[in-house]
């Protein structure tokens, strides 16, 4: 079995109008949630393989706070350029070309591309995925080539607010 975790980056900031979409840091809100949703996805899913993020500063900043969780080291997470102006095709081209031996990943990225492909795998219609919000799609494969619409499924969805008033 397979599994795929997408997860939306944690809220950013802009209280700085002049910096640019890709280098918008975290806000309080991102900063209390990405640890809080990263310790909460380690107690589900105690192992993974590989985290792939797109390279935007929310977006690495995110995966770089889970992989603190897992102890993974910085420059083990594997930065992937087209996740941020993605299309969900996009992001399903970069998950059909994972190692066959990647059996759990972790992929990092942005709205409105991770509802959309979410929204792929279930039956149940997902308005919006929040911020630091985490999907998970598994699929009965032996290879990544084959994971897609026919053979996975949306199987959890978590989010800050469940456990945040």
């Amino acid at each position: 079995m397979k599994s795929l975790y997408l997860i939306r980056h944690a809220k950013s900031s802009w209280e700085n109008p002049t910096l640019k979409d890709f280098d918008r840091p975290l806000n309080p809100r991102g900063q209390r949630d990405a640890p809080f949703m990263a310790k909460l996805l380690k107690g589900k899913c105690p192992e993974l393989d590989l985290i792939v993020s797109s390279p935007a500063k929310r977006a690495y900043t995110t995966a770089s706070i889970f992989a603190d969780a897992y102890h993974i080291p910085l420059d083990a997470i594997q930065l992937e350029k087209k996740i941020y102006d993605a299309y969900p095709e996009d992001i399903l081209e970069i998950v059909n070309e994972l190692p066959k031996n990647v059996k759990t990943v972790l992929v990092f990225g942005h709205n409105p591309t991770f509802t959309t492909l979410a929204n792929l795998f279930s039956d149940d219609y997902l308005s919006n995925l929040p911020t630091c919000g985490i999907v998970r799609i598994d699929a009965e494969i032996e290879d990544w080539a084959a994971f897609g619409v026919a053979s996975a499924k949306m199987t959890e969805f978590h989010y800050p607010k469940q456990y945040f008033s």
